[in-house]
């Protein structure tokens, strides 16, 4: 049951040019106020409304400031995964049947820093809520660490491996105006029959 008191927000799609901008780093002294912990609440409504977001950025709502948020079903993900890879299957796709959505809890990055990266490299196929019908093969660190404040002000350091590490590297794209499509090797687009089709 969706909450009454949600506030849903729009999500921008590209080519909006605040996509492609540079999010302003908070005070930090600003991070307890009303205006910045309503904006929170309207990231965390909005993103529980999306059928299969798991992270979204501050500019994709349309403010460009250095926040995002992820999900905890990303954790939920990499443990189906590693479930799965031990069974000796494939690891999940992005059309991938999961379960059903519900109200997950969320991790607040605020003024995020990247302290370390692994070396290793790895490909999967991706998609945007800012870039609908699309997905591409993109590239990202198996492994990263992060640095940001919560929305308590409290600075954290948070690393994270596989998908979780990728969903980081994708939020913290958009903060710097940079989207998936940009670093895919190759785009899929979904037809209307729901099928992806290459596009160069």
């Amino acid at each position: 049951m969706k909450n009454a008191t949600a506030t849903i927000l729009n999500i921008v799609k590209e080519p909006d040019k605040i996509l492609r901008g540079i999010a302003k780093e908070i005070p930090t002294d600003s991070i307890p106020t009303a205006p910045i912990q309503r904006l929170i609440d309207h990231m965390k409504d909005t993103l529980a409304a999306t059928p299969d977001g798991v992270g979204l950025a501050a500019p994709q709502i349309g403010k460009p400031l250095q926040i995002f948020i992820v999900s905890e079903e990303a954790e939920n993900i990499d443990r189906m995964e590693k479930m799965l890879i031990e069974k000796k299957n494939e690891p999940l796709s992005p059309e991938a049947e999961l379960p059903q959505k519900e109200r997950w809890n969320y991790y607040v990055f605020i003024n995020p820093a990247v302290k370390n990266v692994s070396k290793r490299k790895l490909g999967r196929s991706e998609g945007c809520l800012s870039v609908p019908g699309k997905f591409g093969e993109v590239r990202r660190h198996e492994k990263i660490t992060v640095e940001a404040y919560d929305e308590n002000g409290k600075k954290f350091t948070r690393g994270a491996a596989r998908f979780f590490a990728r969903v980081l590297q994708h939020e913290l794209d958009h903060l710097q105006g940079t989207l998936f499509i940009d670093k895919a090797e190759k785009i899929f687009k979904s037809d209307n029959n729901g099928k992806k089709e290459s596009r160069d």
